[in-house]
């Protein structure tokens, strides 16, 4: 696997991508010269941009080229590759996007940097409600929104998201920024289910129970709940397997019992890891044979244990360590229903000067 190259927090202007474009073209034909005809075939390789961390998809990439003998060569961001994608237009040598949050899915389809793939084996691995309807993305790992509750000062083993806005939870909650995509993907959600009017309320409520003004992450919260500063955070589940195999965090993931909010009725909100299809893929065919590959069996394991994710090919266990947190049972509304709903979403957070916290 080879690292295209670095990506700042930020899209470069357009005139200095086109040059590292015009650059890395030069560089992959004079390699491929040097290295004879087999290293200039074009069609032995797949460009990626991920927004992933390296660590995470880098041990499926590698199986990858050794069962197919594809190169993958892959830049990496957390953010801007979007813009990126846009600004080298046709010149771009993306085959493919991978992302850790659907919302990037949808702002990627919206910037016209995807294109649709109709296909028999992905759309038979892959659950509808999990992908675009005219193939834009597909889904490849699932993680659930979910309360980690203090062992010490809450015993109880079921809670709805409705539940967060009770007074009984007064000064009790802490959570990361409601403009954040995780969270803007719950609220997008709960107007599916309930509507506006009733969500706006809901949302109030829980700003209310805040024990702080929304910040850091989903770990911080649960850091939080361990020192006492409140009692209940939200976040996502691969967070509990993140901060056990931290030392410097693994109290903090001991401090709490994880609780799948709605198990009782219409299930636990999820949101997916996923890819596109890039507009202007040089190599497409290899790109998808790379998409057919992460939903296979083997891949989908690997994935979804390497960020302790749960697989979202039905019938794919998740590792031992996310069964021991219990059965998933996932609310079926379809991401598509939730994305065309993000921005009345965010506008309802700053409706409610969400992120200003309490009013103590």
């Amino acid at each position: 696997m080879r690292s295209l190259s670095a990506v700042g927090r930020s899209a470069p202007p357009i005139a200095l991508l086109n040059q590292v474009t015009r650059a890395a073209f030069a560089v992959t034909l004079l390699a491929g010269i040097l290295a004879g005809p087999r290293a200039a075939n074009a069609a032995e390789e797949v460009n990626i941009y991920s927004y992933r961390e390296p660590g995470l998809i880098k041990p499926l990439l590698e199986t990858f080229s050794k069962e197919t003998g594809i190169k993958t060569n892959v830049v990496y961001a957390t953010n801007g590759l979007i813009e990126r994608l846009a600004a080298e237009g046709k010149n771009s040598p993306a085959d493919l996007l991978l992302t850790a949050e659907s919302g990037l899915l949808m702002q990627a389809v919206d910037a016209g940097v995807t294109q649709p793939v109709k296909d028999e084996t992905l759309e038979k691995a892959i659950p509808a409600s999990l992908r675009d309807t005219d193939g834009h993305w597909f889904g490849l790992t699932r993680r659930a929104r979910v309360v980690y509750a203090s062992k010490d000062r809450v015993k109880l083993d079921k809670i709805t998201y409705e539940d967060l806005a009770d007074p009984k939870w007064r000064n009790k909650i802490c959570i990361r920024s409601g403009q954040h995509a995780y969270n803007i993907a719950l609220i997008a959600s709960m107007i599916a289910h309930h509507g506006e009017a009733y969500t706006e309320k809901w949302l109030t409520g829980l700003k209310a129970n805040l024990a702080r003004k929304p910040s850091g992450g989903d770990r911080e919260g649960v850091r939080d709940v361990q020192a006492g500063l409140c009692d209940l955070s939200v976040g996502n589940t691969y967070y509990m397997a993140a901060m056990l195999k931290n030392p410097d965090q693994k109290a903090w993931a001991e401090s709490v019992n994880m609780i799948f909010p709605n198990k009782d009725d219409r299930g636990t909100h999820v949101n997916v890891s996923g890819v596109s299809l890039t507009k202007n893929a040089p190599n497409k065919a290899n790109a998808i044979k790379l998409m057919h590959f992460l939903v296979s069996p083997e891949a989908q394991r690997l994935y979804a244990e390497g960020n302790g994710e749960y697989p979202v090919v039905p019938g794919i266990p998740a590792s031992a360590l996310v069964q021991s947190w219990g059965g998933l049972k996932a609310d079926p509304l379809p991401l598509t229903k939730i994305a065309a709903l993000r921005k009345q979403a965010s506008e309802l957070v700053d409706r409610v000067q969400f992120d200003q916290g309490p009013n103590f």
